[in-house]
């Protein structure tokens, strides 16, 4: 368990990937407080745990007692992540939780990859 205090406010964080994210729990999202989560990492371990880190989110930030905007920001297609944002969409208005999909696309060296702009 980790040791009591003040929670830690950023602008951007990433969620750890592969056998880290397992450790992203409700006191992870209770502790540090960003206005934008990115969920990167498209692989099977993630997808493993991916539902309880999103769950996770919904609960960590009940607990902040605050009207702060957060910005979840997927960088992979999940049916996982999907499944989540349609079961929970209320919750997250309740929250203050947009999630972001990206439906622009960029171009660079011979090669178009999603993307999206985040601004602070």
């Amino acid at each position: 368990a980790a040791p009591p205090g003040p929670p830690v406010y950023v602008d951007l964080a990433y969620l750890p990937g592969s056998w880290s994210a397992r450790t992203v729990d409700e006191e992870f999202f209770r502790r540090v407080r960003s206005l934008c989560y990115v969920v990167s990492g498209d692989d099977h371990l993630k997808e493993g745990v991916l539902r309880s880190l999103l769950d996770a989110l919904l609960t960590g930030k009940h607990q902040w007692g605050t009207d702060i905007q957060v910005t979840l920001i997927p960088t992979f297609d999940s049916l996982v992540m999907h499944e989540w944002y349609q079961e929970t969409h209320d919750r997250q208005q309740e929250l203050g939780i947009t999630v972001l999909g990206s439906n622009s696309t960029v171009a660079m060296q011979d090669e178009t990859f999603p993307a999206c702009k985040v601004e602070f």
